[in-house]
């Protein structure tokens, strides 16, 4: 199974490239979500090359399909526009009790990082890029004790009736964190332990990347990096989990990472993967290295058989 899904993956369609060719400038980090009505809609996070890093988000972008694989942008929030330093990871979201959206996004805050929310729009087109407001952070440590120091890169699942939030914690390396929330306003840790343990291939970084349901558990991707690999703060690659309950997960793929660009180039970078089903097919939206030190946004699809 994970050899032909890894095959299904390879043969892609580009969504979204940079906004310059430019090495270090990046259009990836998708989220998406598919309406009753059937329409797709994306927030992606547009990145430059000039700002120092940790600051080089600069554009959330919305972007509509009739088909989810053409989009077009239909919505644009500024860094400036929403007070902030720079974007990195945002989350978007159908609230299923009364059909509003949602969208989330990281930041550096003074220290560390924060996870922001913007005010619930009727369509995604209205998010008000003066609406964000701070929702999950940590205080700082009074002196240098070895902790979580923020989180970034949310990823949002509504399931039994809360929202979980699995985001990156950083205390040197990125670790996973799950928090829940009834309202999606606040955020409760459901423990104070990471949900994976960085080892193996995934032994410097270990990141969440999507949560696809299934009809018993669900299926966890997750990303990482090796601390031999080259550049492994950007050079991610994808693994699978599985977890019965969003409590407990098990590696699927512990000897190696199942999914890395295809395209050559000095990074292999395959990450911020988001997986919808959409009728008999997965659509697998995702973050790709191409040659030149840019990224992209690739989308593939396997059928849903494949999981089974």
């Amino acid at each position: 199974m994970l050899e032909e899904l890894k095959r299904r993956l390879s043969d892609y369609e580009v969504v979204l490239e940079p906004d310059e060719d430019t090495p270090e400038w990046w259009a990836g980090a998708p989220s998406v979500v598919r309406t009753k009505e059937g329409v797709f809609y994306m927030a992606a996070r547009m990145r430059e090359g000039r700002s120092p890093k940790g600051k080089r988000g600069y554009e959330i972008r919305i972007l509509r399909s009739e088909d989810g694989r053409r989009f077009e942008a239909v919505h644009r929030i500024a860094r400036e526009r929403a007070g902030v330093e720079g974007f990195e990871r945002p989350a978007l979201a159908v609230d299923p009790t009364n059909g509003l959206f949602k969208l989330y996004g990281c930041t550096p805050l003074e220290k560390g990082w924060g996870i922001l929310k913007f005010e619930d729009a009727d369509k995604p087109e209205e998010f008000r890029p003066e609406s964000a407001r701070t929702v999950l952070w940590v205080d700082s440590p009074a002196d240098d004790t070895f902790r979580v120091t923020g989180y970034k890169d949310p990823v949002l699942l509504w399931n039994r009736g809360q929202w979980h939030m699995f985001v990156i914690g950083l205390d040197r390396v990125e670790r996973i964190f799950h928090f829940t929330s009834g309202t999606g306003e606040s955020w409760k840790a459901v423990s104070d332990q990471p949900v994976m343990p960085n080892d193996g291939w995934h032994n410097f970084h270990t990141r969440p990347a999507s949560v696809l349901p299934m009809p018993v558990g669900s299926l966890f991707v997750y990303e990482g990096s090796n601390l031999s690999w080259f550049d492994p703060n950007y050079n991610i690659a994808s693994g699978l989990a599985f977890t019965p309950d969003l409590g407990r997960f098990y590696d699927l793929t512990p000897e190696g990472p199942l999914l890395q660009s295809t395209t050559p180039g000095d990074l292999q970078t395959w990450r911020y993967s988001d997986w919808i089903q959409v009728g008999p097919e997965v659509f697998v939206y995702f973050e790709a290295a191409r040659p030149n030190r840019t990224n992209e946004i690739r989308v593939a699809s396997f059928p849903v058989g494949l999981l089974t």
